[in-house]
């Protein structure tokens, strides 16, 4: 089961790196949600209240509703509903996670141990590079909050993989993950909020470029 979970995960960063419409980000980053949930619960060596309460918190409701909520809520009030035109097109998106996906496998073999799953830290590095990659190459600054929304799941990823006390690690990485997600995206639904409410048509401008 662990192992289709990854599978699906990867399967997800391919889509969100080659697709052009925000809604289907947004999408993506729900079902990232609900798959870090799986793992994350079929990996805790014990279970109690306290360890079931930090992983529905932080992956049902944070990054499977509330998360999701938000992107769907700037896509409305932003009316921008695609990549911009000049971001790099899908086969070359498509051509780059391939390249990465193989960049971690090999990184992620060299470097695991017998107290690191490299399973887990193929999919970790993959996840970031992902997130890099959708920074990297689109301009819109949506696409550059899903990219670090993205690196935010890799951290999260990364705790799971060098981790052999999972509840303690989990927990750690959790709190970790609801603080950075919380910067990231207080940042950018300010910053989308200033120039909503501007009467600069050239500062919107910007925004969507």
């Amino acid at each position: 089961m662990i192992k289709l979970f990854i599978l699906l995960f990867a399967f997800s960063l391919i889509f969100l790196s080659i697709t052009e419409r925000f809604r289907t980000y947004a999408m993506l980053i729900r079902l990232q949600g609900f798959l870090l949930f799986g793992i994350s619960f079929y990996l805790l060596e014990d279970i109690n209240p306290l360890n079931l309460i930090f992983i529905v918190l932080e992956t049902l409701i944070f990054k499977a509703i509330i998360v999701p909520w938000l992107l769907y809520r700037i896509i409305h009030q932003t009316g921008i509903a695609r990549v911009h035109k000049n971001a790099l097109p899908s086969f070359y998106s498509a051509i780059l996670t391939i390249i990465a996906l193989l960049i971690s496998i090999v990184t992620a073999y060299a470097l695991s141990d017998s107290k690191i799953d490299a399973s887990f830290l193929t999919i970790s590095i993959f996840t970031m590079l992902t997130g890099l990659l959708l920074i990297i190459t689109h301009k819109r600054i949506f696409s550059h909050m899903v990219g670090f929304l993205v690196i935010e799941n890799a951290v999260f990823l990364f705790s799971i993989a060098a981790g052999t006390e999972m509840p303690m690690l989990i927990n750690t990485g959790i709190l970790l993950d609801i603080f950075i997600s919380v910067l990231i995206l207080s940042f950018f639904i300010t910053k989308v909020n200033d120039s909503l409410h501007t009467a600069d048509s050239e500062n919107l401008t910007e925004l969507k470029d």
